[in-house]
């Protein structure tokens, strides 16, 4: 009778406790974690930031899987790298779904995966490094492409010739490519070679061909800060920032004191320059080249008289600072040119602008309105200064450096004075040529 109580206890017990590992397996299952990281649209530097701070993320939540789901007709190159260089240093597990296709620097991005998976009629290669009119880059940076496909592949085991010759048409695959063709795999030609891990039709197919049907699915999103800084990477919005900059600052010191044109053209600056930092553009050294140059203009023209070797070497300073901060950690001829067209032309249009605006624009009467009126009445609550019409005409000399502002001497008597737009020496003849109340406008004779 006891022996038969004990059996049953131990039944009992038995049960129990495949109950509990059962429960526990159904509570594991159910616990897993995937990220769903979608990789679409062009690969620039402001999407790189966006991939590593996922990573992390998916570190910190101790997250099973992380599935990128790329569709990209490719982007930068120094963009691939840094997105290839995180995932790669990723320890998450990682799997990459083409869906419909990598192209460019979306292929290396899915061999940066640990494993690969295409969906129906999806394409994977076409890597050739491009310039901005759409040649072929430079053989040194298509090396350094294929070398970079070359070793990704190997890290995670597949034929590294497959993906070199993704990049480069002279590499030949016998059954595969021909020499002088570049290699683009669909995927029944990816899975015949065994490039690729498989083929789902859909994401929750994916995830039943990995055992993770039922999981946790979490599919990050870019933030608004993430969405500004790739904004004001967009080349356009880095032209316009640095137009706005130049013109700014050369506006202000057209005209006496600290005012909104030089905030404008600070912050203009600020943000330029800062949503290269952000991405890996600038660093120390930039920084190091835009703030001497800022100080040497500075002092240039609020402090050593004359425009000489400190202004000059200011402009250059500032120049380089900011063309590199356009380049990427691999910058090809067409980078360089790029960066050298965007600087002059924001410069030239900027002087351009000063000159309208000086010239023409501050006589209008929308800027009458807008703008510091040139009589005012005591009646208005102004006290105007009073034009004296008999100084104009009067010849004297510059006592100061007028930049455009400084000091003249005319028959004994200091007087402020304000040149039309040009620089002139201390020690200079000049005429005024119009009393406006507020200024005295001269010109060099």
């Amino acid at each position: 009778m006891r022996l038969g109580v004990k059996k049953g206890i131990r039944a009992i017990h038995g049960f129990l406790v495949l109950m509990v590992l059962a429960a526990g397996l159904v509570s594991a299952v159910g616990n897993e974690l995937v990220y769903h990281v979608v990789i679409s649209g062009t690969i620039d530097l402001g999407l790189a930031p966006f991939v590593a701070r996922v990573i992390k993320d998916a570190e910190r939540d101790n997250a099973d899987l992380m599935v990128f789901d790329i569709n990209t007709l490719g982007g930068r190159l120094d963009a691939m790298i840094e997105i290839r260089d995180a995932i790669v240093g990723a320890k998450v597990p990682t799997v990459a779904y083409v869906n419909p296709r990598a192209i460019s620097a979306g292929a290396l991005i899915a061999l940066a995966c640990r494993k690969i998976y295409m969906a129906p009629g999806a394409t994977i290669g076409a890597a050739t490094p491009v310039l901005g009119a759409g040649q072929k880059a430079s053989e040194k940076v298509v090396s350094y492409a294929r070398s970079e496909f070359r070793a990704t592949a190997e890290r995670n085991g597949r034929d590294p010739d497959i993906a070199a010759a993704m990049v480069d048409e002279s590499i030949r695959i016998p059954g595969l490519i021909d020499k002088g063709k570049l290699l683009t795999l669909t995927t029944e030609k990816a899975l015949r070679r065994k490039f690729v891990d498989g083929q789902s039709s859909s994401f929750d197919s994916l995830l039943r061909e990995l055992n993770f049907e039922g999981a946790q699915v979490f599919q990050p999103k870019i933030t608004w800060a993430e969405r500004l800084v790739r904004l004001l990477n967009n080349p356009i919005v880095s032209a316009i920032l640095l137009w706005v900059g130049f013109f700014g600052l050369l506006a202000e010191f057209q005209i006496p004191g600290w005012g909104l044109p030089g905030l404008a053209g600070i912050v203009a600056l600020g943000l330029f320059f800062g949503s290269k930092y952000l991405v890996g553009l600038a660093g120390f050294e930039e920084l190091l080249l835009i703030g001497l140059g800022l100080i040497l203009i500075g002092l240039e023209i609020f402090v050593i008289p004359g425009f000489g070797i400190a202004g000059v070497l200011g402009i250059v300073a500032l120049m380089v600072g900011l063309g590199m901060s356009l380049l990427g950690r691999v910058p090809t001829l067409s980078d360089v040119s790029n960066a050298v067209l965007v600087l002059l032309g924001a410069l030239g249009l900027s002087i351009f602008g000063t000159v309208i605006l000086f010239k023409y624009v501050e006589r209008t009467p929308i800027w009458q309105r807008i703008g510091l009126p040139t009589r005012a009445t005591k009646e208005a609550g102004f006290a105007a200064s009073e034009v004296h019409s008999d100084r104009v005409g009067k010849v004297g000399v510059a006592v100061t450096d007028l930049r455009p502002s400084g000091t003249g001497m005319f028959d004994g008597e200091r007087l402020d004075v304000v040149t039309e737009g040009g620089y002139i020496d201390s020690q200079e003849r000049i005429e005024i040529v119009r009393d406006e109340g507020y200024r005295l406008i001269v010109r060099r004779i």
